[in-house]
């Protein structure tokens, strides 16, 4: 039976989780340059952020950090941004793919929804073997967990 040409599950990458934190906080740290380069990127990665500007057309770039001193700078293009909501952005620099984040409120809790769209399967397949993507994906998700629990500990 031939693929549907609208079904796009073998270049993406999904993730969701429950944070212990209210969802004004994760927004907060989710868009505040100060915080997020405090957990952002896979497992011994440091973060510099030059530019975030957090709204539709807003450039955002940042280079990663990694252990072994390889330095990934990545260019992204915001294109949708609603408050407590949703975050959508075009990695523009290579690889090019679009990211969505959802955000939903769960009394003092947040559900997040992280979805990564990739231009192709061969594209897709290739950052997840020559870059671990999927699992740098849940790495980065564990290290914003921990590191929200050092506000809500506060509360």
């Amino acid at each position: 039976m031939a693929k549907d040409h609208l079904d796009t599950s073998d270049r993406e990458l999904q993730i969701s989780r429950l944070f212990n934190a209210p969802i004004e906080l994760v927004w907060e740290v989710w868009t505040d340059p100060n915080h997020l380069k405090n957990w952002w990127g896979p497992n011994g990665f440091t973060t510099d952020i030059s530019q975030m500007d957090v709204h539709p057309g807003g450039q955002w770039s940042l280079v990663m950090h990694g252990p072994d001193g390889t330095d990934y700078p990545n260019e992204s293009v915001f294109k949708e941004v609603v408050k407590h909501k949703k975050i959508v952005y075009q990695h523009v620099s290579s690889p090019s793919f679009l990211t969505t984040v959802e955000f939903e409120s769960q009394g003092k809790k947040t559900l997040m929804h992280w979805h990564m769209l990739f231009e192709s399967r061969e594209q897709f397949i290739e950052v997840v073997k020559k870059y671990g993507a999927d699992e740098g994906l849940k790495q980065n998700i564990e290290k914003l967990a921990q590191y929200l629990t050092k506000f809500v500990a506060k509360k």
